[in-house]
């Protein structure tokens, strides 16, 4: 074994103090290829050492969770022995590098991801942001990106049914790419990466290695610099028809009884899921690499346990059905090898032409990973600026057509019809509404409901509120389609956690979730963190993505934002305050970009929320959207749009009042539409629920606000939906 040294250690990524604890715990200094197989499990992307002590505030239990986080993903139960699986992930580092196989291997990791713990994908999520549309390459990597994930899902059959796009300068060299998954299985089906058995066999299968993505993980666990382009070999190349064998593989030999624990080859390869696997069952695991499938001549130790090859699963089976698992991947033409078996040293041996090339204790490399308590610098609610001189000349009716024409507003179908979102047949809701509605495969009743949100101007401002609102901001959208919320997973994309603002930031935004998942029973069951988001020192705003997800028990009954007739009442649920720091009124049309984002009221969040269910439940209103970005007149403009009916508005005020009514961001509202026979019933409804209501006006054929001002509906269609089709030709 050639020994290495410190230089050695601090180019895989690994700092002089985390290189003199590996001598302390190997009790010598490691080969090559145990110094990287220590630098991809200590890194950032697998360790998490600089959030591991932070993560553990966020609530992660209710009566529905069967499993919360450290396994592949959260497991929820939807009833008649039915569980949903999901979980998020970030690929943001590679997709920036290279956009299409990025995005699509992103789309790959996350579906493996579900399908190892049992359950049959049925719906895709993402949410992706970018950075300023007149950015050079802005355009290029929303190109690339989209078609990288609708590559992957349409070819896999999976539908991609929702998500979110955002463009913002701080995202010119660090864009986001979080790709979520759901899938379905039996409760007593659901499959695990727990090792087990002493001398049971460890199973190589799908796809041969190769030296794509090779220090992978490492390269999501640093900064980019001007030479983020050098980094293009460590981005991985994806093959969805080779996923679609392995799923089905997969999925048969889970009806045979013969697999004892299965977890999929993501980040680091090879060795996290080996090292993953045996530290969860506390037993070693001895690997002969000579029986590893490679598709490269003269592969070496180090490349095969560091390639992030696609498309491979590591199974331990129960002795002696080999034989039968071998026929079934034979069956769906992948590759199947026996290339181990567990062992009682409680460690990870590595052999290699007949000679031992690693040997270190699995827990060196999981249990006693660095775990960072870094330092951190609270961030205060900033103080309230004064707006109201910016407001008097406001040309309201340029104001709004603006907020239309605006790429955060704009119409996103020129995105989500690239994305096959109807494969499978089940998709009950499409993308553009509040949440995405799938129905239970064979149940004509049941169905999930899944919303993907955050807004990273608010996480800006005051990161506790931030984090607040965006989990709030999903229980909204999955209450507004009338579904019950059952839990989250979230994706945490922050900057370099070594800056104690940044590392403030992180805290912020934790103790916020926290809060919001506490009170609304609405716990984290998955996630991934991804930091190092900077690109030569400039950090991204703060943007926990928040994927939620809940139970539909009546498909029948949900609701979209599109407005059924004209002539009906129109009432907004929750209390208008008019707040307007942070909006996009005052972020992205005034270019305002100080002072505290909306306050949240957990209780009326909570208490509004159901009074929106009980009023789908009792099928008392025709039509439901939350109340957010831009405002009450972009959420009216939106359910006009989408259904070509307009709406007559009445404020009741003027001047400023006016501005702050339509475009004021105050959380825990709803628009809903009401016919005048269910009009007494509602509100009687809504006063035995104590719950703020007010009529603001009904639908019509044309746009009108307070007889002031008024619009043609085609003209604001028209320009809502151009942006996206004038940009990208």
């Amino acid at each position: 074994m050639s020994n290495v040294n410190l230089d050695s250690a601090i180019q895989h990524g690994l700092t002089k103090d985390e290189y003199e604890k590996i001598l302390e715990l190997i009790g010598r200094k490691p080969n090559i290829t145990e110094l990287g197989i220590f630098s991809a499990m200590w890194n950032e992307h697998c360790s998490y050492k600089s959030s591991r002590a932070w993560l553990g505030v966020l609530p992660t239990k209710n009566n529905r969770v069967i499993q919360g986080p450290g396994e592949n993903a959260g497991v929820i139960d939807i009833d008649d022995g039915d569980v949903a699986i999901f979980k998020i992930e970030s690929h943001n580092h590679p997709s920036y590098i290279e956009p299409y196989q990025g995005a699509a291997t992103g789309v790959g990791g996350i579906l493996r991801d579900i399908f190892t713990m049992g359950a049959r994908p049925i719906a895709n999520l993402n949410a992706i942001r970018f950075g300023s549309p007149d950015h050079p390459k802005t355009k290029y990597l929303l190109n690339g990106v989209v078609a990288g994930i609708a590559g992957y899902g349409n070819c896999i059959g999976v539908p991609t049914v929702g998500g979110e796009v955002e463009f913002d300068s701080c995202y010119d060299g660090n864009i986001l790419v979080n790709a979520m998954s759901i899938g379905l299985a039996k409760k007593d089906k659901v499959f695990y990466s727990i090792a087990s058995g002493l001398g049971n066999p460890v199973i190589y299968v799908g796809s041969k290695t190769g030296r794509d993505g090779i220090h992978g993980a490492s390269m999501a666990s640093q900064e980019f610099d001007s030479n983020a382009e050098s980094k293009k070999p460590t981005v991985q190349v994806g093959d969805p028809f080779a996923e679609k064998l392995l799923l089905e593989a997969c999925l048969e030999l889970m009806k045979t009884g013969t697999i004892v624990s299965i977890q999929d080859m993501g980040a680091a390869g090879l060795t996290s899921s080996s090292v993953e696997m045996a530290s969860k069952g506390n037993v070693g695991i001895e690997l002969n690499l000579n029986k590893v499938p490679c598709r490269e001549t003269s592969m070496t130790p180090y490349e095969m346990m560091l390639s992030e090859s696609q498309e491979r699963m590591l199974i331990v089976l129960k002795n002696g059905k080999e034989k039968e698992a071998e026929k079934i991947f034979k069956k769906w033409d992948l590759d199947f090898s026996i290339i181990g078996f567990l062992t009682d040293s409680k460690k990870l041996t590595l052999k290699f032409q007949n000679k031992t090339v690693c040997e270190i204790p699995i827990s060196a490399l999981a249990d006693e990973a660095p775990k960072y308590r870094r330092d951190w610098i609270e961030i205060n609610k900033p103080k309230h600026i004064d707006i109201e001189k910016k407001l008097i000349d406001l040309n309201l009716e340029q104001t709004i057509k603006n907020l239309l024409s605006h790429p955060n507003q704009a119409d996103k179908s020129w995105i989500w019809q690239q994305y096959d979102h109807m494969v499978m047949c089940d998709t009950a809701q499409f993308p553009g509404s509040d949440a995405a509605v799938v129905r239970i495969h064979g149940n004509s009743k049941k169905a999930i409901a899944a919303s993907i949100d955050c807004s990273p101007r608010y996480c800006r401002a005051h990161p506790y509120t931030g984090g607040m609102q965006a989990v709030c901001e999903t229980y909204r959208n999955l209450c507004s389609v009338g579904a019950e919320p059952i839990a989250i997973t979230n994706c945490l994309n922050f900057g370099n956690p070594e800056k104690p603002e940044i590392m403030g930031q992180f805290v912020g935004v934790i103790k916020g979730i926290a809060e919001a998942c506490k009170k609304l029973n609405y716990p984290v069951i998955s996630g991934n963190v991804s930091l190092y988001n900077e690109t030569n020192g400039i950090g991204i705003n703060p943007t926990p993505t928040i994927g939620g997800v809940g139970l539909v028990k009546d498909v029948s009954k949900i609701k979209n934002l599109k407005f059924k007739n004209e002539g009906n009442n129109i009432y907004i649920i929750g209390k208008t305050l008019g707040h307007l720091e942070q909006s996009i009124l005052c972020y992205d049309l005034l270019h305002l970009k100080k002072g505290p984002p909306p306050s949240i009221d957990i209780d009326s969040e909570l208490k509004n929320g159901l009074a929106v269910r009980s009023l789908i439940e009792k099928d008392l209103i025709n039509s439901c959207h939350d109340i957010s970005s831009g405002g009450l007149i972009l959420s009216l403009l939106e359910m006009s749009i989408s259904s070509k009916i307009g709406f007559t508005l009445n404020t009741n005020k003027k001047g400023t009042d006016r501005v702050k009514f339509l475009f004021g961001e105050d959380q825990s509202r709803y628009v809903i539409e009401v016919s005048n026979k269910n009009k007494d019933n509602l509100e009687n409804h809504l006063k035995i629920l104590d719950v703020f209501f007010e009529n603001i006006g009904h639908t019509s054929k044309k746009i009108s606000i307070d007889d002031d001002l008024k619009f043609d509906l085609k003209e604001l269609s028209k320009i809502n939906k151009e942006w996206f089709i004038k940009y990208n030709n």
